[in-house]
């Protein structure tokens, strides 16, 4: 392994002071993570590229720095006389950064008064309810911002935070496109309700990602935030990954009713990845998402919960409304499905009359000759089909019945790429 360079503070403060002289420079992108260049050499950066009066797009990647308070208040303040940033990315994730710096940063920015797209990577730091909030409340005040990443994984945010959040984004007012992962924190299902209710008045929002994964939100939790991102009249694209939340059949079920009220929605994903969700809670999602009828593509990761036979047969059956569905990923893998739940399923997604696209994950569901052989049967009615991605790993499939799934699979006359995983 080569030797990690060390530029150290000062390194960077010298770096930034010659940078500062090129007067043209409009387009800046700097790679500085793991660099032990601490919040001296952060501020010293800072100030110099504050004389780059002419910046517009700045990516700057300092992740890894042993950055504090310090050092990010001294960077944002240097960055608020940046007056023509247009784009700003900044990555200050593996750093010591708490509520005063965060905060600091976030009200700095608010002299960028060109800012219109913003990321900030701030995952693992020490970031906290008080600096979640203040941080929200900061950016609230970038008027112009219309696209924004934050990144706030693993930085003890409880209930407090995510609805100060929340409440603060309501006021970005020109926001259109949001993407929020608060992963590996506490928000509970306290937390998550009032995240929902504060977003649910970015009535300019069309595209929205939530990562929430082990956040113990529950089925209140994840009913209640989708219940009011139902009045983001204009959400047309919804990622939403709640794996392992403690959902359960309720919650699932509450989820995809509330949702059916963004009837714009045209591009959805849901994680619900190890969830305790059973038969009664996928049929109940596949009921709701029947009435998703502007939909077009679909995500849905069910994988590691107990749907059985009946819930996944109910599951594609209900999808079959879906009448503009044409890419669909579904991933079901260790659900025990076995033989019943493949064949119900695979038939009735055969009505999915403008299927295209389809991946398809049925590994670890207990399926024999008979499923296998009737989802080849069903395959074949699939008329539009020309993208099929099937996973049926660790299966009991023997070589009789892979013989006879080729064969059936020879006659989607329209298939034009095809990736099969058949592996023990």
């Amino acid at each position: 392994m080569g030797r990690q360079n060390q530029i150290g503070a000062m390194g960077t403060s010298g770096l930034g002071s010659a940078l500062a002289n090129c007067i043209n420079l409009q387009n800046l992108i700097l790679y500085l993570q793991s660099n032990q260049i601490s919040d001296e050499g952060t501020s010293g950066l800072g100030s110099a590229l504050a004389n780059c009066i002419n910046l517009s797009n700045l990516t700057l990647n300092l992740g890894d720095n042993q950055i504090g308070d310090k050092g990010t208040s001294g960077l944002g303040s240097a960055l608020a006389n940046c007056i023509n940033l247009s784009n700003l990315t900044l990555d200050l994730q593996i750093n010591q950064i708490g509520a005063i710096g965060i905060t600091s940063l976030g009200s700095a920015l608010v002299n960028c008064i060109n800012l219109s797209n913003l990321t900030l990577n701030l995952g693992d730091n020490q970031i906290g309810d008080d600096g979640a909030s203040g941080l929200g409340f900061a950016l609230a005040n970038c008027i112009n911002l219309s696209n924004l990443t934050i990144n706030l994984r693993e930085n003890q945010i409880g209930e407090m935070g995510a609805s100060g959040l929340g409440s603060a984004l309501a006021n970005c007012i020109n926001l259109s496109n949001l993407a929020l992962d608060l992963q590996q924190n506490q928000i509970g299902a306290i937390g998550a309700q009032c995240l929902g209710s504060g977003l649910a008045n970015c009535i300019n929002l069309s595209k929205l990602r939530l990562y929430l994964f082990f956040n113990q939100i529950g089925s209140i939790g994840g009913s209640g935030l989708c219940s009011a991102l139902a009045n983001c009249i204009n959400l047309s694209n919804l990622t939403l990954e709640l794996y392992d939340n403690q959902i359960g059949d309720q919650g699932t079920s509450g989820i995809g009713s509330a949702l059916a009220n963004c009837i714009n929605l045209s591009n959805l994903t849901l994680d619900f990845y190890y969830n305790q969700i059973g038969e009664m809670g996928a049929s109940g999602l596949g009921s709701a998402l029947a009435n998703y009828i502007n939909l077009s593509n679909l995500t849905l990761k069910l994988e590691q919960n107990q749907i059985g036979a009946i819930g996944a047969s109910g599951l594609g059956s209900a999808l079959a409304n879906c009448i503009n569905l044409s890419n669909l990923i579904l991933n079901l893998r260790s659900n025990q499905i076995g033989d019943e739940g493949t064949s119900g399923l695979g038939f009735a997604l055969a009505n999915c009359i403008n299927l295209s696209n389809l991946t398809l994950n049925l590994s670890e569901n207990q399926i024999g000759v008979i499923g296998q052989s009737n989802l080849g049967s069903a395959l074949t009615n699939y008329i539009n089909l020309s993208n099929l991605t099937l996973n049926l790993s660790q299966n009991q499939i023997d070589e009789m019945s892979a013989s006879g799934l080729g064969s059936a699979l020879a006659n989607c006359n329209k298939l034009s790429n095809l990736t099969l995983h058949l592996s023990s």
